[in-house]
């Protein structure tokens, strides 16, 4: 019986450690966060659906505020996960990806990033993506 739980740990161990990190196909998360934009500071969140090992799709909305007025973005994306290409650990997520969506103030906005996130937990992450804008926040796998 111990030969069996021994040899079932080391079997299933694998697989619920790369829970944390990007899934493939079927994998969601959720990421909510801080955002630092040209024309003012906002609050961002994010949804991405895994199509996948390598790509996910996804949606956001931002909305930035500034002296003047407040500016959103509503926005589809897309992403390749680079993690299993570059042998990261599982905890460890690195992502480019681009960003096209309506722009309140210029009516089409296209922007790009890089984006990292690292799991603390199986279900709670931190994330920060940089391109045209920066953000840091909180990751969710869903």
């Amino acid at each position: 019986m111990k030969k069996i739980i021994i040899t079932l740990c080391i079997l299933l161990g694998p697989v619920s450690i790369y829970a944390q990190s990007f899934d493939g196909k079927g994998d969601t998360k959720i990421n909510i966060g801080y955002e630092a934009y040209g024309y003012g500071n906002g609050v961002r969140a994010t949804y991405d659906y895994g199509l996948s090992e390598l790509f996910a799709i996804g949606a956001g909305a931002s909305v930035y505020f500034n002296d003047d007025e407040n500016d959103y973005f509503i926005y589809a994306r897309t992403q390749v996960h680079l993690g299993i290409a570059f042998d990261m650990s599982c905890k460890f997520d690195l992502y480019p990806g681009i960003e096209i969506g309506y722009l309140s103030s210029e009516k089409i906005g296209v922007g790009g990033y890089i984006g990292f996130r690292y799991f603390i937990t199986k279900k709670v992450g931190l994330f920060a993506e940089l391109g045209n804008n920066g953000s840091v926040g909180i990751s969710f796998n869903v």
